[in-house]
């Protein structure tokens, strides 16, 4: 037995050694003599066992062997892959000139990480939620450390409070720093991105030295005045206003509520222009002394008047009669308080006329659909009076306009979106039309850019109970697609129903295609009613026109389906199709002839034209020759009658010459 066994570990080793000699023919020369050398080693240990085979048991002779080849493949490996992953330096001088090749490309990537580093666009959600946490930092500057400034007691009695709420507010005014050199801005449409440019543009700006002045540690100083100054010492965060300001005009414009967040906005400035002049006033009384006189506040020594919340709710009443001038307060003594005062009163003049009258044209905004709507219905009344229509059908369009009314459907959907540009426009028109535009069968499985152009083209259209959207006989020029309500196929005599159309169907589709072989034509092949109030979008003969010509082949689908529908409703001539194919054929071969011809006819204008400018200058030529000839031969005959002083022999010469 020991014998197979031995055969068995020359087999084993001889085939590991050539398979592992063939894969080390593809690695570096380096890995190759280190993979030859590990081959002959193992050679050398796999006799050395065989030489030791009758002093060892064979079993374990073989788990040993086993055991070690294991361990010696394990290192080759290791060896192969350590071999494998040294790369050349790549020299970028030559890079420049022979650019990218396979090697660079199968290299593996670098383990130098890049530090990728957010850029905010000033359109994204997040940046709007950064704006509400730096706002709401501003605002909490902007309402208390003004009155913890003037009420001394507030500030005294939680000052740990303030202290981790002053320097949270410092962290978002600080990180407020790094979100703004990482928000990005437009250049020629383009969002830039490039952190070194964000970071000069915003350097460069007035609100860069506005933020860094915010966030100087001024507040520090009350280790020099006192703890009850650090409200003062940290007015300078009021600088960072501008943020606030930048929130409320984003949430402006985000609001489905506009008009409301306005009213709410002035609202908001009204109670802090109160608050902010009550504790200037308490502070100003502080000043001239509490109690001195009935114009300031009363002493603190007063039960009535000593604690805090009634002082700051006694000034902010004083503040609110002062600015708005609606009550009477106590009258000025000194000339100080009549100074104060006059400031007071103009302050609260300019400031609340200008609020009063905002609030008055927000207020007539909000309300202007209603006046213009209203305005539309009377003039239709007056002018119905005037023309003395019949009640009954005044009173027809007046729930017709009430209809509108209480379903929102006074907007004029193309007047309010002509200011937009045709790619949102269509955007719209899709979300709003697309899908009542698919459930219309013969539009089904049309080119997607067709749809597109057809639903710019839709107009809604509302019809009131009782109303015939067309009659049978009529000439077809739109076609009509149901979006809400029921239509009513009807008899002559107005009161048969054959059928009932709900949302998503259509008609008049037809009539409007011009398929060649119908035998009704362009003509209405049926009475259609509304049975109730129904919203209808319209497409007219032109619009589908100008709309398949950009799409032919989706042209000739609409054809063949509208040709089918006639077939099989019995409305369509087949010989009449054919004849019509022919003819379509006749002219179009007509039409490449006569283009043909135009083309022969242009060439040879041109060569005609080209001959006779030839021609022309050919005869000039001609001309000018023979007037030169001419007077040459005048002279030569006035010379030989000097001479010969004969005219017999002058004409003589002449002839000649």
């Amino acid at each position: 037995m020991a014998v197979p066994v031995q055969n068995i570990h020359r087999l084993s080793v001889k085939t590991w050694t050539e398979d592992e000699s063939d894969r080390a023919e593809s690695t570096p020369s380096r890995a190759q003599s280190i993979c030859d050398d590990t081959s002959s080693e193992l050679q050398r240990m796999a006799a050395n066992d065989r030489r030791d085979i009758n002093s060892q048991n064979s079993l374990h002779r073989l788990g040993a062997l086993s055991r070690i080849v294991s361990m010696v493949m394990t290192v080759r490996e290791w060896a192969q892959k350590s071999f494998s992953e040294e790369t050349e330096r790549p020299d970028s001088f030559l890079e420049r000139f022979r650019g990218p090749t396979n090697t660079d490309m199968q290299a593996p990537p670098s383990r130098k990480r890049k530090c990728n580093v957010k850029v905010l666009s000033p359109s994204d959600d997040a940046y709007y939620y950064w704006l509400l946490v730096i706002g709401a930092a501003v605002f909490y500057n902007w309402t208390l450390l003004v009155v913890r400034a003037c009420f001394d007691e507030l500030q005294m009695r939680n000052v740990l409070v303030w202290l981790v709420l002053d320097y949270i507010c410092d962290g978002v005014y600080i990180l407020d720093i790094a979100v703004r050199l990482h928000t990005g801005f437009l250049d020629q449409g383009l969002m830039v991105k490039d952190t070194r440019r964000l970071r000069e543009a915003y350097i460069q700006t007035f609100q860069c030295k506005s933020d860094i002045c915010s966030i100087l540690p001024t507040d520090l100083l009350y280790l020099t005045v006192g703890i009850s100054y650090t409200p003062l010492l940290r007015f300078n965060r009021l600088l960072r206003l501008p943020r606030l300001f930048e929130w409320f005009e984003r949430t402006e414009t985000r609001t489905g509520y506009p008009n409301a967040f306005r009213i709410c906005k002035l609202v908001l400035y009204i109670l802090v222009i109160i608050h902010w002049n009550a504790c200037v006033y308490y502070s100003f009384s502080k000043v001239l002394g509490l109690g001195s006189d009935s114009w300031v506040y009363p002493n603190a020594s007063d039960p009535e008047f000593g604690s805090l919340t009634r002082s700051y709710i006694y000034c902010l009443y004083w503040s609110t009669l002062t600015l708005t001038t609606i009550g009477e307060t106590p009258p000025p003594v000194r000339d100080e308080e009549y100074l104060f005062l006059i400031f007071d009163f103009l302050v609260g003049v300019l400031i609340f006329a200008s609020i009063v009258g905002n609030v008055g044209s927000m207020i007539s905004n909000m309300n202007a659909t209603r006046a213009g709507f209203q305005s539309r219905v009377d003039t239709l009344k007056h002018y119905m009076q005037f023309r003395h229509v019949s009640k009954a059908l005044e009173q027809r369009v007046i729930r017709w306009f009430d209809y509108l009314w209480t379903n929102q459907k006074t907007i004029d959907e193309q007047e309010v979106l002509r200011s937009l540009p045709n790619k949102l426009r269509a955007e719209i028109a899709i979300n709003v039309h697309l899908e009542t535009l698919k459930k219309v069968r013969i539009f089904q499985d049309c080119e997607a850019g067709l749809l597109v152009e057809l639903v710019l083209k839709l107009r809604p259209q509302v019809f009131s109970p009782g109303d015939y959207i067309c009659r049978k006989g009529d000439v077809g020029k739109e076609m009509y697609i149901i979006k809400d309500g029921q239509l009513a196929v009807v008899g002559e005599d107005g009161a048969t129903q054959y059928a009932v159309l709900t949302s998503g169907s259509c008609f008049g589709e037809i009539s409007i295609l011009n398929i060649s072989g119908s035998k009704m034509g362009n003509r209405r092949t049926a009475n259609i009613r509304s049975l109730g109030y129904s919203d209808l979008f319209c497409l007219s003969k032109q619009d589908l026109m100008d709309a398949l010509q950009e799409f032919p082949h989706a042209r000739a689908q609409l054809e063949q389906r509208g040709r089918d529908i006639l077939r099989k409703e019995g409305l369509l001539e087949e010989v009449n199709v054919s004849a019509g194919e022919e003819l379509e054929e006749k002219v179009e071969r007509l039409e490449t002839s006569l283009d043909r011809l135009q083309t022969s006819m242009a060439r040879l204008q041109s060569e005609f034209n080209s001959s006779q400018l030839r021609l022309k200058q050919r005869i000039t030529t001609l001309e000018h020759n023979v007037t030169t000839v001419a007077t040459c031969s005048g002279f030569l005959s006035d010379g030989v009658e000097s001479v010969f002083g004969g005219d017999g022999v002058c004409s003589e010469i002449n002839i000649r010459l």
